[in-house]
């Protein structure tokens, strides 16, 4: 899938993925700066990914890891800090909701300071429903 706006394109093609610009972006945020080079390449292997580019430069990114049957979880949306103020995040989610594979299916995420956004695109909060199991760190192959 790849949609241009103006100077920019959406892409999923996964050849297009830069991993150190991946590595940069992502070391940039509060939930995956801990993340080494080799678990976001088998990140990307098993996901739907989502890169934004400006020319032939990725400022934006996001991953969705479904079943292809019944749901779907949105994460890593980052967009570079030099390039927000653009509505790149908002194309990047409307992009991501309105593809085929996923508009019919139920869609979860996580975030801490986000929500406005998400909500435009029809996610809402749902307080006291989420879990989670944190997972011990990754010990280098």
């Amino acid at each position: 899938m790849e949609s241009s706006f103006g100077e920019y394109k959406i892409s999923t093609d996964k050849e297009l993925i830069p991993l150190e610009r991946l590595t940069e972006l992502l070391h940039n945020t509060y939930w995956a700066h801990h993340r080494n080079l080799e678990t976001i390449a088998t990140s990307l292997e098993n996901s739907i990914c989502f890169g934004v580019y400006h020319q032939e430069k990725m400022v934006g990114f996001a991953r969705v890891v479904t079943d292809y049957a019944t749901m779907y979880w949105l994460c890593d949306v980052v967009i570079d800090p030099e390039y927000r103020g653009r509505d790149l995040g908002k194309k990047l989610i409307q992009t991501i909701t309105e593809m085929d594979d996923l508009k019919e299916m139920f869609g979860i995420l996580a975030t801490r300071d986000a929500h406005g956004l998400y909500e435009k695109y029809g996610f809402q909060k749902v307080p006291d429903k989420f879990m989670r199991r944190n997972a011990k760190p990754r010990k280098a192959r």
